[in-house]
């Protein structure tokens, strides 16, 4: 018989196999196991309330960088500045998943209107989106982002063909925006896209941001990659929040 199963059989038949034992002796033995149970349940209880009491408190909270990423105050934002639900989205514009994932967010704002708010985070992973991303912080100055970071999903396909970012192919798929390109080109490179840029960056490697499309939705991370559990964790959101 192993040890295992021998732990794990009902404590009467233990009792058996030990021997007789006169009446007072099992009193008093069930007596000693009755109180042993019940100071062990009165532990238990006190350690789920401590140690859930610790798990329930949001991780951000007590991590100031954390907090601090995950704020996105520089960021595009888009929604009711009030709404409860603040989603985060590290995104690349040559990212094929973004560009898919694109409409999920859109449609759960408009499934939920005014409850949730969309912040965009850009990291450059693929070669040459570097390029694309200072189309779109540049494009911010002219108030076309929105419509420029569409444009680009749009036709990612024909500008970074195998994820390889072709740049004047770029400056096509945006021309239709409405944009003054000289006005685009000379802001590409100015001190203050390069810095929101580096912010994005640095504020990436604090969450620990490794591929794109990722998100946070009031802080929480997807527990596992999906459109599925995308839509599931904002809805869960919404729910706790109204």
């Amino acid at each position: 018989m192993s040890r295992k199963s021998k732990r794990n059989r009902p404590a009467d038949t233990q009792a058996a196999e030990a021997g007789p034992t006169s009446v007072a002796q099992g009193r008093g033995r069930r007596a000693i196991l009755v109180g042993a149970i019940a100071f062990l349940a009165v532990a238990a209880v006190a350690g789920v309330l401590l140690f859930g009491g610790e798990r329930s408190a949001p991780t951000q909270s007590t991590d100031p960088a954390r907090a601090a990423a995950l704020a996105s105050e520089h960021s595009p934002s888009h929604g009711e500045a009030g709404a409860k639900v603040h989603v985060v989205e590290f995104l690349d514009p040559a990212c094929e998943t973004c560009a898919l994932f694109y409409p999920i967010v859109q449609g759960l704002m408009a499934e939920n209107p005014g409850k949730i708010r969309l912040s965009t985070r850009h990291v450059a992973f693929h070669e040459g989106s570097e390029f694309p991303v200072r189309v779109l912080e540049a494009s911010r100055k002219q108030d076309k982002y929105w419509q420029t970071l569409e444009a680009l999903f749009g036709s990612q396909g024909r500008w970074a063909p195998n994820h390889a970012v072709q740049q004047d192919l770029v400056l096509q798929a945006v021309s239709g925006v409405g944009l003054n390109m000289d006005q685009l080109m000379a802001d590409m490179n100015s001190p203050e896209v390069t810095q929101r840029m580096a912010r994005d960056m640095s504020d990436a490697a604090t969450l620990k941001v490794t591929a794109t499309p990722e998100y946070f939705v009031n802080g929480r991370p997807l527990p596992e990659f999906g459109d599925e559990q995308l839509v599931k964790l904002v809805r869960e959101e919404v729910a706790r929040a109204y």
